[in-house]
């Protein structure tokens, strides 16, 4: 990285930028990063052009970035509940110059339309990599950011899907990513949200492996059937799959 983009995105000690594509860079560091999964929910959930979307659970920001870098959403509000979170994402926000469409919001998604003043019912798209693990459950945390990353220390993943479907327009669309062994579990709560699972799709490392991440879509107020898309492989023939490389398209270039 060049000194003019150090001192323009106002890195601070521990952080670095990590290149989202060849127009798009985040800042990561000090407990919050992205990963795989994060990219892949982030295409998944891919907004249309002109679409009012929000992000739960930004951590620093990466999936509205990314939103914005390869479409063109309306606006997009990034909740977070983390402080030292939202102010690593607004940095990023000021140094890609997305301003004008993204916010970041430092809130509890719980509390995200009364302390934000959003009128229900008004997003076409929210997305959510929730914490994986159940509160209770797994190995402990070596640190704080990563125990509310992935433990549900903060709120349960009901009370996500019921978040979610007071803010979302009839026929909008929550789409989130989670482990294969919370998959009923999370198919029941989004039901009792209202949110109807429509699409499903499972993600596999290799062939050979059994999948270790499923990607879902729920629709407000969705009549019943889902779809469930082919298995996405990350590896085939000893390499990334052909899809995956379409799927990190500018974030590969990004990095060379």
């Amino acid at each position: 990285m060049r000194m003019s983009e150090n001192a323009a995105c106002g890195l601070r000690g521990g952080e670095h930028l990590e290149p989202l594509s060849k127009c798009a860079a985040v800042i990561v560091g000090n407990g919050y990063s992205f990963n795989t999964d994060t990219i892949l929910l982030a295409v998944f959930s891919m907004p249309k052009k002109g679409e009012t979307c929000a992000d739960f659970g930004t951590g620093c920001g990466t999936i509205p970035l990314l939103w914005c870098a390869r479409s063109e959403p309306g606006g997009v509000l990034a909740a977070e509940i983390q402080p030292a979170a939202c102010d690593m994402a607004r940095r990023s926000v000021r140094f890609n110059g997305f301003e004008g469409t993204i916010r970041v919001a430092e809130c509890d998604v719980r509390n995200l339309r009364r302390q934000e003043q959003i009128p229900a019912g008004s997003l076409d798209l929210i997305a959510c990599n929730p914490p994986y693990k159940e509160a209770g459950t797994g190995g402990p945390s070596v640190s704080e950011e990563e125990r509310i990353a992935r433990h549900e220390t903060v709120c349960g993943f009901a009370e996500i899907a019921a978040a979610a479907a007071d803010l979302l327009r009839w026929g909008g669309r929550f789409c989130c990513c989670m482990r294969p062994e919370r998959l009923c579990g999370t198919m029941a709560a989004l039901r009792e949200a209202g949110l109807e699972p429509k699409k499903l799709r499972l993600v596999q490392q290799r062939p050979s492996s059994a999948p270790f991440l499923f990607l879902l879509q729920a629709n407000r107020g969705g009549k019943p059937g889902m779809t469930v898309a082919p298995t996405l492989m990350i590896e085939e023939n000893g390499g990334l799959s052909e899809e995956m490389i379409r799927i990190y398209g500018d974030y590969r270039e990004g990095r060379t």
